[in-house]
């Protein structure tokens, strides 16, 4: 566990351990959750599709591909545990491959319309 305080940012870098420097990370989606076994009801969402959705996420420069650093600010879920789980995706692409996840950056899914 890491100890934080509410309203404290909480500082994070996730890093690709590979031996291809062509390789680069892309923060996909990462929620918090009151459950280590539940990341899909009562969450919090940070990231979704790689859009922000968390006001207090900033990400951070890195001078490695490899590397994702990024903050938001720690809150507690009202009425549970003063314990929070982030679980979090990340894609892997290729450097310089534009047509890849990573490039595309945030993705809004359109709400299909409903048929009659």
């Amino acid at each position: 566990p890491y100890y934080v305080s509410i309203n404290q940012d909480l500082f994070l870098e996730a890093s690709l351990h590979s031996s291809d420097p062509l390789l680069q990370l892309f923060l996909h989606t990462c929620v918090a959750s009151p459950s280590s076994h539940n990341s899909t009801t009562g969450v919090h969402t940070i990231v979704k599709d790689g859009c922000v959705k968390d006001p207090t996420y900033a990400a951070f420069y890195s001078p490695h591909r490899d590397t994702l650093r990024f903050k938001f600010k720690a809150f507690q879920f009202i009425r549970s545990s003063p314990v929070v789980y982030l679980q979090c995706e990340l894609v892997v692409c290729r450097a310089f491959d534009y047509s890849s996840r990573c490039y595309q950056g945030c993705v809004r899914r359109s709400k299909r319309e409903a048929s009659s």
